[in-house]
């Protein structure tokens, strides 16, 4: 007999039944998962076919670093044309929101190409000599190009941002509507719409932005449709006489969830594919944003911002090809052979770690090494995909990497913990003095992934306290790093002083996660993931104990 922390352990073989039997179910688990994310959705009208085009899109010419935030950036006419030559093929119109940055171009190259309309923009800011100059190249423009230019927005969401009076605003469009021969509009949400009524005896048409997943109160994707319909007859009833077109509509495939409202490609398929049978059949005129996915988006909306296109923003590839079946994991086979690929690492470092080990570990150990695998295995995918499209810039890259990292790490590492029934470390065990412990390199590493997840999370569950509006939910791969650590925490004996950092960083995030649930909702399951994955690990670190048993 051999007594390993205080429990008494047969020397005898090592049997490969129960590990193997575990990691068979576990494949099949991961497979299953990834078999009923991967599931395609199936609609009526693919979401875009070029023989059955758009009416409009909204256009931006900017890739990768390029954005309008930087007065430098100019985006050379090649650009442009290349672009506005790949939207001929699915829609006859453009829609812009200025003329800065080489925008000015637009018409002379639709022009040139032949076969796009363009509904030209002007931006409107608190700056009023660009404003006047701005509206005098509008005007300009529309003269060069009066087969091209079908009508001018004077501003956008102007009044949203608060950056010019509705007085000023009806003045400014009165002036272009004086000058030129084309219809001449205003854009902005349709609430904006209802406290400016002013606004509406100076247009031509009113043009309204109705955005379901940006609603005071956000609307799920399966009754977006239906919503724009009936904010549309519901400014058609308040505005009589006039044309309503809808200037921004449509849905993002990243991002956050904002209550019941998920961003994912399925979605964003569905929304379009939805809102464009809709306006064939009662015959209203529609503008979707937006044509390309713009990355500069994201330092003003968070991830979110940066994936409205119907193509991609890198590759500048359709989204959606006819006839391609729709599903928010494209790579799913990869991910699931990675997850499986992982999933099969977790059991071989515990089998390995057992190679000199004179003990059969009880069937919980390997039960705890199972559902660490598991989970890893089936979210590995998730939290990669999450990490692409969620990572801005090094420091984003740097951030999420790390917490992946961790997810990858924990259930390796805690999976040859369980087997020789090593307990979780605590910090002072990576950062405290060393007198009278024994230093070990299961413990370095085992330490400082611990560390990493927590500083990460606690980060993140205070983010969503400050300023959540635009963070994302890493519910995938703090499930990976915290279910491990978990599971492994049920080896510390209930003995010796409590942490003060451990204590810390639970109650932060217990706390946290409660007013995360209530901020969130109930329709939210990021958040409930989330909040879930929160409230697990804060009871993990407090259960730590700064007294360890030594082997």
């Amino acid at each position: 007999m051999q007594v390993i922390d205080g429990a008494p352990r047969r020397m005898e073989p090592i049997s490969l039944r129960t590990p193997l039997a575990l990691l068979l179910v576990s494949l099949g688990a991961i497979a299953a998962a990834w078999w009923w994310l991967a599931t395609p959705i199936t609609l009526a009208r693919a979401p875009i076919d070029p023989s059955d085009k758009v009416q409009c899109v909204s256009y931006a010419p900017f890739r990768g670093e390029q954005s309008p935030l930087n007065a430098w950036t100019h985006i050379e006419a090649d650009q442009i044309e290349q672009d506005l030559r790949q939207l001929k093929e699915i829609t006859d119109c453009v829609r812009t929101y200025s003329m800065e940055n080489g925008l000015d171009q637009v018409p002379a190259i639709a022009a040139r190409i032949g076969g796009l309309k363009v509904l030209q923009g002007i931006w409107l800011s608190s700056n009023r000599s660009k404003n006047f100059e701005q509206a005098a190249l509008a005007v300009r423009l529309s003269k060069d190009f009066p087969g091209v230019i079908t009508s001018i927005i004077v501003g956008n969401e102007v009044l949203l941002r608060g950056e010019m009076t509705t007085a000023d605003l009806v003045s400014i469009i009165r002036s272009v509507k004086a000058q030129v021969s084309v219809p001449v509009t205003y854009a902005d949400v349709w609430e904006f719409w209802l406290r400016n009524r002013e606004v509406y005896d100076a247009v031509d048409f009113v043009t309204i932005h109705i955005l379901p997943y940006w609603e005071d109160f956000p609307v799920k994707a399966k009754f977006a449709a239906s919503h724009v319909e009936a904010i549309r007859e519901r400014m058609a009833v308040a505005f009589p006489g006039k044309e309503i077109l809808i200037g921004e509509t449509g849905w993002p495939s990243e991002g956050r969830m904002r209550e019941g409202a998920l961003p994912s490609r399925a979605n964003q398929a569905r929304v379009v594919s939805e809102i464009l049978s809709l306006a064939k059949a009662q015959k209203f005129r529609v503008n979707l944003i937006e044509s390309y996915d713009q990355p500069w988006k994201r330092k003003l909306e968070g991830t979110v911002g940066g994936y409205w296109g119907l193509y991609d923003s890198v590759r500048r590839n359709l989204k959606y090809p006819p006839g391609q079946p729709i599903s928010n994991f494209p790579y799913w086979k990869w991910y699931m052979g990675a997850g499986m690929g992982l999933c099969v690492l977790v059991f071989a470092v515990a089998g390995l770690t057992l190679r000199r080990r004179p003990w059969t570990p009880r069937f919980s150990a390997w039960l705890g090494v199972a559902i660490s695998a598991t989970s890893a295995g089936i979210l590995l995918g998730v939290g990669a995909d999450k990490m692409y499209y969620e990572s801005y810039g090094w420091a984003g890259w740097l951030h999420w990497g790390a917490l992946l990292l961790a997810g990858i790490l924990s259930p390796i590492f805690c999976a040859q913990a369980m087997v020789i029934g090593r307990s979780l470390p605590t910090f002072l065990d990576l950062l405290g003095p060393r007198e009278g412990r024994k230093w070990s390199k299961l413990t370095a590493v085992l330490g400082l992934t611990l560390a990493v997840t927590a500083v990460i999370a606690a980060q993140t569950a205070l983010a969503f306290v400050f300023d959540p509006r635009y963070h994302d939910f890493p519910y995938a791969s703090l499930t990976m790093a915290v279910v491990p650590f978990a599971l492994l925490m049920l080896n510390r004996p209930q003995i010796g002083q409590r942490p003060i950092a451990e204590s810390v960083f639970a109650g932060v995030l217990a706390l946290s996660a409660a007013y995360v649930l209530f901020n969130e909702g109930r329709d939210n399951w990021q958040s409930l993931w989330t909040c879930a994955i929160y409230f697990l690990f804060a009871l993990t670190l407090w259960r730590a104990r700064a007294e360890q048993i030594q082997e």
